[in-house]
């Protein structure tokens, strides 16, 4: 039986990962956590320019880490974010969270008219203090969320804003960018982002490049 020659150790195949992604990207205007959490969004789309599309608030590793040790929800945006983020790295035993499967969520999306995304928002609303929030599909849930701020919703600790598309995903990562209500933020400018980024991101929040997954 014929044996194709490739690398088998898991922790081998993150090392070299990390290091060749240390070796092509400039991760000097990151600063300690935040540097981590970029390899882990490069490793997670294989895109090494991503690193010069990601803007950040200089509180939102610490903000979004600490939030995460004091036992934090995470609310998702879709169930491929949810399922993305490893409950083992969580430090506390976090509760993950998406509602899109709600029954309530369809009448609301209904009457509101918008996506069941961004209608799940609504139901978040009263746990959204000190919470991390990781949109990785849904503008519209992503402007929802800043809606309800704007309404003066309690605000999350964190934002990690990384919806993909060609509607709506340019401007609400801008809005959030260059308007973050006083959240601290995680975004990637442009059409990139997806469910696999912001849960990557989650992930180096929960344990950085220590725990492999």
């Amino acid at each position: 039986m014929s044996s194709l020659s490739y690398e088998r150790n898991p922790a081998e195949i993150y090392r070299k990962s990390f290091e060749t992604i240390r070796q092509e990207v400039d991760l000097s205007r990151f600063g300690k956590g935040l540097d981590q959490l970029v390899i882990r969004l490069i490793h997670s789309c294989g895109m090494v320019d991503i690193a010069d599309d990601v803007f950040f608030s200089k509180d939102a590793f610490t903000s979004g880490r600490n939030a995460l040790e004091n036992g934090a929800k995470v609310f998702c945006d879709v169930e491929m974010v949810r399922k993305g983020i490893i409950p083992r790295m969580l430090p506390s035993e976090n509760e993950v969270v998406c509602l899109v499967n709600d029954p309530d969520v369809p009448n609301i999306a209904q009457k509101k008219n918008t996506t069941r995304s961004a209608a799940q928002v609504d139901l978040w609303k009263d746990q959204l203090k000190g919470s991390i929030v990781s949109i990785g599909n849904a503008p519209t849930a992503l402007f929802r969320l800043l809606e309800l701020l704007d309404e003066g919703c309690e605000k999350p600790a964190l934002i990690i804003g990384m919806p993909v598309g060609f509607v709506g995903a340019v401007e609400s990562k801008a809005e959030l960018a260059a308007n973050p209500r006083g959240v601290p933020f995680v975004t990637v400018a442009g059409r990139r982002g997806g469910s696999a980024m912001a849960a990557a991101t989650v992930n180096a929040l929960a344990g950085g490049l220590n725990n492999n997954g």
